[in-house]
């Protein structure tokens, strides 16, 4: 039986402002630039969340070392860019995700975000996301695994949710998702590795 990494936690809600023009709200950025909180911006919306400790970052680094292994056994030729802050005034958008990758060399933004999620509320990631136009952005809450892929359909792009991933083909999301779920951090590796050398 696998034991979970973490115990489920109270969700903790952030701090939403507005309404702000883009203006204010670099102003106000800049008054907040303290380690522990992490800002994003949509529609006039300033969000102010507190980061969740320790849980958090283990999740976000166990889930980071497992793609990491696999983009290297699949032989990407990847750049990982952590919670680089993404932005753009022109749609009214700051965001950054707990990590991100270019799965190619040469790309101006990532093609996949993951977002270790132990809060609820606050501006819609999605909608950011969409704006920025990230290809695939992962969600994992409470032991789930959620995937998203961009899709233009003329002038129409959204988000649709898919069962397999698009920008990672051939990874397993059931085997991920029990390796995340492992309680030592070296299991899971091994775990993880072992699959894909098979």
């Amino acid at each position: 039986m696998t034991q979970a990494i973490i115990a489920p936690l109270k969700k903790e809600e952030p701090l939403l402002f507005e309404p702000l023009t883009w203006r204010e709200f670099k102003a106000v950025e800049q008054l907040l630039d303290r380690p522990g909180y992490r800002l994003s911006f949509l529609d006039g919306i300033l969000e102010i969340r507190r980061m969740p400790g320790e849980p958090h970052e283990t999740v976000k680094a166990r889930i980071g070392a497992l793609v990491e292994l696999y983009l290297l056994m699949a032989g990407y030729d990847f750049t990982p860019t952590g919670s680089m802050t993404l932005e753009n005034e022109a749609v009214a958008v700051k965001r950054e995700a707990d990590k991100s990758y270019k799965l190619a060399p040469g790309r101006a933004r990532p093609d996949l975000l993951i977002e270790v999620v132990f809060t609820s509320g606050g501006i819609n990631k999605l909608e950011a996301y969409k704006r920025l136009k990230i290809p695939e952005v992962w969600f994992w809450e409470d032991g789930v695994l959620q995937v998203y892929h961009l899709r233009q359909d003329g002038d129409e792009v959204s988000y649709e949710k898919i069962s397999r991933s698009e920008e990672l083909q051939g990874i397993d999301l059931n085997l991920l998702v029990r390796c995340i779920g492992m309680a030592n951090h070296v299991e899971a590796v091994k775990t993880f590795q072992q699959s894909l050398q098979r």
